[in-house]
């Protein structure tokens, strides 16, 4: 891994969800341990630039946050009667707010059991989704709504609801016991593969990754596969992280532009990461189902074993997203298809595989993105500079748009257009 110092705003990305965790186990209020720690971000946010980040920041934020729940509970009659209810509860040795130097005990537990709170069956599995990214990984609204490739205004919505439904539920805040697993693994696997995602590949932003969230996605996928060491879709996300991971440092040049797969140095990429991804899907395929994950694992796997890009197996690649094509309805699945079946049968054919997409890629920038790759490869540089161009202009990612323009540029210098 390359050195990675973090900023103010990934550091209260990360205690944000840790935060909560304490209030909502210690008041039992979700919904409004989460408002609370919102205005604590927003003061240490305004703060801790000016006058420097506290000695134990944690601490800091659980004070700040305790602080505002007291006056949230005071300033309203239901909020009265709930602190009451509360300080009944609650012994009277823990009824104070921690001082600035409490210690971080139960931190990754707190943020753990946050996760399974979020993945509650009392929600619908997209509100699950979305309400974890929010609470768990810091993710904007506007992120969440682009990986779910819905209009902000809706995710909105979806949150607060899923926000409402939480608190009018009365579920406590604990880790679910054996039997409750089942019903909350598929959509914790699902949020912290977006988590992951967003870190890898930002959606939004001048930098191409964000460091912190794909950590803190491998972090929480590592605690879930030590609860369930038998679960070969939890081994098999954990290594579809560290494979991916591992390409990490390659993905940028010298000022942080975008490097694509196939210009990558592998002289950079981790090597330690690699080995342990391999182990872990080399391991977990021969038993049970064979889910998405694992298939998605195969495949970082084969690209990250291939000496150089032009010795990648790409039938052995296109077979595996044959396999992942129909055992999950995820539209982006298409797009990795039909490069793959354009390495191996040719550009035209790849290209026909994106005559009519669905619905969900429709004027997505990744679309055309692929697009412009394969037009290049089949030699139409024209449709290639147009599809650059469309793709440039539909990315919220600069190091993306970036990208995409010198593309256009590069050929539409060699076209004379």
């Amino acid at each position: 891994m390359t050195a990675f110092e973090p900023t103010v705003d990934d550091l209260l990305r990360t205690l944000a969800p840790q935060v909560v965790g304490v209030l909502t186990r210690r008041y039992g209020d979700f919904t409004a341990a989460e408002d609370a720690v919102q205005e604590a971000l927003l003061d240490a946010a305004r703060q801790w630039p000016a006058e420097g980040v506290p000695r134990n920041p944690r601490g800091w934020l659980i004070q700040v946050a305790t602080r505002r729940m007291t006056e949230q509970v005071r300033s309203e009659q239901a909020r009265r009667r709930r602190e009451e209810l509360v300080a009944g509860q609650v012994p009277a040795d823990r009824r104070s707010a921690p001082g600035a130097d409490a210690g971080t005990e139960g931190a990754h537990d707190d943020t753990l059991a946050l996760l399974f709170l979020c993945c509650h069956p009392v929600l619908s599995p997209a509100s699950k989704i979305a309400l974890t990214l929010r609470s768990v990984g810091g993710l904007t609204t506007g992120e969440i709504a682009a990986a779910f490739l819905v209009p902000e205004a809706t995710m909105g919505q979806r949150i607060s609801r899923a926000k409402h439904r939480i608190k009018d539920s009365g579920v406590p805040f604990r880790m679910p016991d054996g039997a409750e697993w089942p019903a909350r693994l598929d959509a914790v696997l699902h949020v912290l593969y977006l988590i992951f995602n967003e870190g890898y590949a930002s959606s939004t932003g001048a930098a191409l990754r964000r460091v912190e969230l794909s950590r803190e996605a491998i972090r929480l996928t590592r605690a879930v596969h030590t609860l369930l060491p038998d679960s070969a879709e939890v081994a098999g996300l954990l290594a579809l992280m560290l494979l991916t991971e591992a390409r990490g440092p390659a993905r940028t040049g010298p000022d942080g532009e975008l490097v694509p797969l196939a210009e990558q140095d592998r002289g950079r990429w981790d090597t330690a990461a690699i080995a342990e991804g391999v182990s872990l899907i080399t391991a977990a395929l021969p038993h049970g189902p064979v889910g998405p994950y694992q298939v998605q694992a195969a495949i970082a796997a084969v690209h990250d074993e291939a000496p150089t890009a032009a010795e990648t197996d790409w039938p052995q690649i296109l077979a595996l997203y044959g396999v992942l094509a129909r055992i999950s309805d995820n539209p982006l699945i298409i797009l990795n298809r039909a490069v793959a079946i354009a390495m191996v049968d040719g550009p035209a054919t790849g290209l026909a595989l994106l005559a009519d997409p669905p619905p969900a890629l429709t004027g997505h920038h990744r679309l055309y993105a692929v697009r412009a790759h394969l037009h290049e490869l089949a030699g139409d540089q024209e449709a290639a500079v147009a599809d650059y161009r469309t793709a440039a202009r539909r990315t919220a990612s600069l190091p993306e748009r970036h990208h995409l323009s010198l593309c256009a540029a590069r050929l539409a210098a060699q076209t004379g257009k």
